[in-house]
C-alpha cells in the first residue's frame, strides 16, 4: 500500500506573478489526509479556499487559471507540477495575491523549497486510478491530442511542433516521477517573439524578464521592436544567440521546450484530483487540451468510483463481533444496528448488518412490503463510524456519540429482509476533539444502496 504524503514543515517563497507583475508571497503548509492540493487566498476576507480541481478552470490563455465563487488563482501549473514531482498528495498553498510567483519560469525553486521543508508519510492509502483502457481527448481546432494508456507506472511523453525552424520538432519523456527533479523541474517556460510583442502591447507579462522565460526569435527584429524589448526588460542591450534564443540565456537542454510542456502536463493533470497509473502521451499539448482532458478523466474516474463496489470476505473472522461491539457502543437492541466490524484502520471502518424479517421496524414499516427505513440505514452507518471514533479513547464505554451534521444523503436502492448490508466509512478529515467527519456508503447485493456525509462527536457520559 502506497501511503499519502505531505510536507513536514511550512516554508515560504516570494516572487512576482508573470502576467500581473505583482509581488506575491506563497507558503506551503502541511495538510491532513485526503486534503489534496488547496489554495488559500489569505489576502481576501474570510481567506477563501480554492481546490486544485479541473472543474474550476475558467481560462487557459497564457496559463491555467482557476476560479471559485469569484476568487481567482492564476498560473498554478508550475507549483502543482512540483508537488506531484515531489510525490506529495496533500499540501495547503497560502497566497497573498491571485497569481503564483513565476520565479525562473520552471518548477526548480518550488522543488527545492519542498525538499527543504521535508516530506512525511501519512496514515492513509493513496488514491490511485489504474488506467485499464485508452482514454483520449482531441482539440479539433489545433490538432492537439492527449491520451492515457495502461502502464505499470505513471509516465509522460510530450511531442511539440510549432511549425517554426528555430524550435523544430521536439520530444521529451519522463519514465518515472522520481526523475522529475533531475530531468524536468528546471525546464523553463518559453515564448516566441511574435507572441511576446502582442503580450507587451496588451499590457501582459508585467513580471517577465529575460531570466524567467526563454524567447525564441522566429522573425526578424526591427529596430523599433528591439527598442521596445529593451525598455520592457530594462536592458541596455539585447541580442539574439546563434541558436535563435533572445539575449544571453543558455538553454538547459536542447529540448527544453518539450520538457517544459511535459512539466505543464503534469501540473495541469494534477487537477484530476487523484494519482494516475498509466502512460500519458501528449501531442502538441497546451493548457486548454490538458485541462479539457483532465475534466474528462476526472468525470470518468468519478463515475467508476461511484459504481465501484468493494468486496469483502464475509466468512472471515470478524475484527469485532456483537459482544465486542456492545462493549464499545452504548446502543442496545432494538437500536443496535450493526452485527460485526470486519475491517478498521485509523482512517476507515467497515461494518456489517444482516437484515432479517424479525427486525422490529418491519412490523410497522410497510408490513405487506417490508423496506428498511432510510433513516435507520443512516443511523447504522453512523454507528459504524462511531466504532472508529470511539477506538481513539481508552475508555469508550464512558462515552456517547451524537450527530452534528448530515449532508448529501442519497438512497439508491431498497433494502429488504434477507439482505446483508455492508457499511464503509472513510474519514474526510482527521478526528479532532472527538469530532468525526466521514463519507459513509452502504452496500447490498453488489450495489450502492445509500450514501451520506456524516459528522458526529463523542462526549463523556454525565
Amino acid at each position: 500500500m502506497v501511503k499519502q504524503k505531505t510536507i513536514k514543515n511550512e516554508i515560504s517563497l516570494t516572487g512576482v506573478g508573470l502576467h500581473t507583475g505583482k509581488e506575491v508571497t506563497m507558503t506551503f503548509k502541511p495538510a491532513p489526509i485526503n486534503n489534496g492540493f488547496t489554495f488559500v487566498r489569505i489576502d481576501l476576507q474570510g481567506q477563501p479556499i480554492i481546490e486544485a480541481d479541473a472543474n474550476y478552470v475558467v481560462n487557459t490563455q497564457r496559463g491555467t487559471n482557476l476560479e471559485k465563487l469569484g476568487v481567482k488563482i492564476q498560473t498554478p501549473e508550475h507549483v502543482l507540477a512540483a508537488l506531484v514531482g515531489c510525490d506529495l498528495d496533500n499540501v495547503i498553498i497560502e497566497l497573498n495575491a491571485s497569481e503564483l510567483p513565476i520565479m525562473d519560469g520552471s518548477s526548480k525553486y518550488f522543488v527545492e523549497a519542498i525538499e527543504k521543508a521535508g516530506i512525511e508519510e501519512q496514515d492513509a492509502k493513496r488514491n490511485v486510478y489504474v488506467v485499464k483502457e485508452v482514454i483520449s481527448f482531441t482539440d479539433e481546432a489545433t490538432g492537439s491530442e492527449i491520451l492515457v494508456m495502461p502502464s505499470d507506472d505513471y509516465q509522460v511523453t510530450t511531442m511539440v511542433d510549432f511549425g517554426t525552424k528555430v524550435l523544430g520538432t521536439q520530444n521529451a519523456t519522463l519514465k518515472s516521477i522520481s526523475d522529475f527533479k533531475d530531468e524536468i523541474s528546471n525546464s523553463r517556460t518559453f515564448s516566441f517573439l511574435h507572441e511576446l510583442e502582442s503580450l507587451l502591447e496588451n499590457g501582459l507579462i508585467k513580471g517577465g524578464d529575460l531570466n524567467n522565460a526563454i524567447v525564441y526569435v522566429d522573425k526578424e527584429i526591427s529596430d523599433s521592436t528591439m527598442e521596445s524589448l529593451k525598455k520592457a526588460f530594462g536592458k541596455d542591450e539585447i541580442s539574439v544567440k546563434p541558436n535563435g534564443v533572445l539575449d544571453n540565456l543558455t538553454l538547459h537542454y536542447p529540448n527544453e521546450a518539450a520538457r517544459h510542456k511535459l512539466l505543464d502536463v503534469i501540473g495541469d493533470l494534477s487537477l484530476i484530483g487523484v494519482r494516475i497509473q498509466g502512460k500519458i502521451i501528449a501531442n502538441k499539448p497546451g493548457h486548454y487540451v490538458n485541462t479539457q482532458f483532465a475534466k474528462k478523466l476526472a468525470k470518468i474516474i468519478k463515475i467508476e468510483q461511484r459504481n465501484h463496489i468493494p468486496v469483502y470476505d464475509l466468512n472471515q473472522e470478524p475484527l469485532m463481533d456483537i459482544h465486542k461491539i456492545m462493549a464499545v457502543l452504548p446502543h442496545r437492541p432494538p437500536f443496535l444496528l450493526i452485527d460485526r466490524i470486519i475491517e478498521m484502520s485509523s482512517s476507515h471502518v467497515v461494518g456489517l448488518k444482516n437484515v432479517t424479517m424479525n427486525e422490529n421496524f418491519f412490523v410497522g414499516h410497510f408490513p405487506d412490503a417490508p423496506v428498511m427505513p432510510g433513516v435507520l440505514i443512516v443511523e447504522a452507518m453512523a454507528q459504524t463510524g462511531g466504532i472508529l471514533v470511539l477506538s481513539t479513547v481508552p475508555d469508550p464505554e464512558n462515552y456517547l456519540t451524537y450527530f452534528m451534521k448530515i449532508d448529501n444523503v442519497k438512497f439508491k436502492h431498497k433494502v429488504l429482509p434477507g439482505d446483508t448490508l455492508i457499511f464503509k466509512c472513510d474519514l474526510i478529515s482527521p478526528i479532532r476533539r472527538g469530532i468525526c467527519h466521514m463519507q459513509a456508503n452502504a452496500y447490498a447485493n453488489g450495489k450502492l444502496v445509500a450514501e451520506a456525509e456524516l459528522m458526529a462527536q463523542i462526549a463523556k457520559k454525565q
